[in-house]
């Protein structure tokens, strides 16, 4: 005689069958068998745990997965995203960054999110991957001012715009330079009304994307004029590694103050750890310093980078303690 746990098993068995075989849902299972849904749902949490299900998964990214756990980890921050493109070069690889990132963007990305977008060319090119999707009430908002004519077409306001086109959502601009002449004429752009509340809808943005700039003459502040040569060996000087939006960091990722902060028009690195999600896109060897800084300074929840650029900032990490 069979008894009533070989009995139980067997229906164990069927259920699972139903759910990982068959492709129905609890509800339909509830239905089929006259079991409620919770029921169902707790059957299969008990074939998982007697080993009836056993499940097996192709992962065919499991090495990248190694550098995300070690870098979530090491850094304590939410999660990391690392691509891999064997034998391919520097503009393949970066093209699959933000591939990446726009993939992950458009998962979270929800109704009525409020998104910060920053300058430069790696956010611009997340814009050109995004693919629109079915998203209510969303609006983007630059968090720094415009580098100029030579820097149009991936400044803040360009970037915003672009991922407004493809969420078919309202945009903000903010009608400002990156940087001025004088704090004086820093304090005449904010006290327009239209340009201080752009900045305060940027400091309540729910989820932002932001770029790590190096502190070299390659960083999109100098090529864009806005910095000379000299004011970032200056900052250079001071002990900054790492430029993301208005502020620099030093190598462990501490805010230092340097002379032209006081003609920047954006948020500061505070406004930015202040936001709820914050996502940053960033890889290559050059960056290595400043995306080491960025992370040790908890300016991101999550990171999105290359399996090369992985390796070699956990290695920095661990040859170069912060002091």
């Amino acid at each position: 005689m069979i008894d009533a746990s070989q009995e139980k098993k067997r229906l164990l068995v069927k259920v699972s069958s139903l759910y990982y075989m068959d492709g129905l849902n609890q509800q339909e299972i509830s239905e089929r068998l006259g079991i409620s849904r919770p029921q169902i749902s707790r059957m299969l949490a008990v074939a998982k745990s007697e080993g009836i299900v056993q499940i097996s998964i192709r992962n065919p990214y499991s090495e990248e997965q190694v550098y995300e756990r070690a870098i979530a980890e090491t850094f304590g921050i939410h999660d990391v995203i690392v691509v891999h493109v064997p034998n391919a070069d520097r503009r393949i690889i970066d093209q699959q960054v933000a591939r990446a990132a726009s993939a992950l963007l458009e998962s979270a990305i929800k109704d009525r999110d409020v998104v910060g977008i920053m300058a430069g060319r790696t956010i611009a090119s997340v814009g050109r991957e995004m693919h629109s999707i079915g998203r209510k009430n969303v609006q983007f908002v630059p968090m720094i001012g415009g580098f100029g004519s030579d820097g149009e077409a991936w400044h803040a306001n360009s970037n915003a715009r672009v991922f407004a086109e493809q969420f078919k959502s309202r945009h903000l601009l903010l009608n400002a330079p990156a940087v001025v002449a004088s704090s004086q004429a820093r304090d005449t752009f904010l006290n327009e009304s239209e340009i201080s509340q752009v900045l305060e809808a940027a400091k309540r943005v729910s989820l932002a994307l932001i770029g790590i700039g190096q502190v070299t003459d390659q960083a999109a502040i100098v090529q864009s004029g806005y910095f000379t040569h000299q004011e970032m060996v200056d900052v250079s000087e001071k002990g900054a590694v790492a430029n993301v939006c208005t502020s620099f960091l030093d190598a462990a990722g501490e805010r230092i103050s340097y002379d032209a902060e006081s003609r920047m028009i954006g948020l500061s690195i505070d406004d930015i750890r202040a936001i709820p999600n914050v996502i940053a896109i960033a890889s290559g060897g050059e960056k290595i310093e400043a995306i080491v800084s960025a992370l040790r300074g908890k300016c991101m929840d999550v990171l999105v980078t290359d399996l090369e650029t992985a390796q070699q900032l956990l290695e920095w990490h661990r040859s170069h303690p912060a002091r």
